[in-house]
């Protein structure tokens, strides 16, 4: 996982004195571009252009924040909200999601803290109703642990429902006994659908 620390503009020209005063629509591009890769250094040096702000979109309409959260720069979405981006704005290609969401999904835990520490709250839920701690819990083969324990640390609720189930109830329901015991360790309540994750999955397959 990226720490975003970024590669310093290298293999790009930098920002020019002409696109400073001439071409907002590329420094917006720009800034998106560097966001995915995770290059902070040019992302504040397009910021500092002031002719774009931190929420600029792309051609095609996708934010600094939306690609930095997805790839999982940490650094560099600290940058773009200490410069004013939305932490709760709407992210993906149909603005489907939320940063927190999309990065509990990918298990991008530094994304996760930076987006907790700019007050997100980690129950905060994405426009098809999909909680943080369920993602987190249970996308991919076993889910992402430390991005779980990070959200349960910093206040999510271990026993809040998403379409009637807990995060235990649907790691239960995917088989994926691991979770299961480390969501029981960290206190989530009991229920019926624990007993069936045990080694295969349930025969009944949740889905989001």
């Amino acid at each position: 996982m990226s720490d975003g620390t970024g590669t310093g503009g290298q293999g790009r020209d930098a920002v020019t004195d002409a696109e400073r005063q001439d071409d907002p629509a590329h420094l917006a591009n720009l800034l998106v571009q560097a966001a995915g890769d995770g290059d902070a250094e040019l992302v504040k040096q397009v910021l500092g252009t002031s002719l774009v702000d931190a929420d600029a979109q792309s051609n095609e309409r996708r934010t600094g924040l939306d690609q930095a959260v997805r790839r999982g720069h940490g650094r560099v979405v600290s940058v773009l909200i200490e410069a004013g981006a939305d932490p709760g704005q709407q992210v993906g290609a149909y603005r489907e999601t939320t940063p927190l969401c999309l990065a509990a999904a990918h298990g991008h835990t530094s994304v996760v803290e930076a987006l907790l520490d700019a007050g997100v709250h980690p129950d905060t839920r994405n426009r098809m109703g999909h909680l943080p701690l369920v993602l987190a819990a249970t996308v991919g083969q076993e889910g992402h642990m430390s991005t779980v324990d990070l959200l349960l640390d910093r206040g999510a609720d271990i026993d809040a429902e998403m379409k009637g189930r807990t995060a235990l109830d649907w790691a239960a329901g995917f088989g994926q006994g691991r979770m299961v015991r480390h969501l029981l360790s960290r206190a989530a309540a009991h229920s019926t659908a624990v007993s069936v994750a045990r080694v295969t999955p349930c025969p009944l397959t949740p889905c989001f």
